[in-house]
């Protein structure tokens, strides 16, 4: 009987977790939407990004996984494959942030953050579904 309510506890960890990461992709947008050209020395010159587009994608973006994270934390079973899903395109996501000089930190706390929610649902996978059967 800990066993399985261990593992419901890491699916809420999991929603807590992917609440986490929304709010930080939320940020990251607004960061992009504020900063609207990015100078990036280059040998052949600078390279100039319009991070507008990319920061609204990033808030949409980070609204989804905190939807997300409701889900989980309301036991919803389509919640568990949406977040699995939505999490590993995050760390894709992610790599935009890790080349920047300005933001490494930021952007390797979130891949790491993501990383965890995907432990936490995909381990023990059985167990833990098992559990949230009821809640469906």
């Amino acid at each position: 009987m800990s066993t399985r309510s261990s593992m419901a506890g890491w699916i809420g960890f999991a929603g807590i977790v992917m609440l986490i990461i929304g709010a930080i992709d939320f940020f990251q947008g607004l960061i992009g939407i504020f900063e609207d050209e990015y100078f990036v020395p280059t040998q052949a010159g600078y390279l100039v990004v319009d991070l507008t587009a990319w920061g609204w994608f990033m808030l949409v973006w980070g609204i989804l996984l905190a939807l997300g994270g409701l889900g989980l934390l309301g036991g919803q079973g389509w919640a568990r494959w949406f977040a699995i899903v939505v999490v590993s395109l995050n760390v894709l996501a992610q790599l935009g942030f890790v080349g920047s000089s300005s933001y490494p930190l930021w952007a390797l706390t979130a891949i790491a953050l993501n990383i965890v929610v995907l432990f936490a649902l995909t381990a023990r996978w059985h167990e833990s579904a098992e559990n949230l059967a009821p809640m469906r």
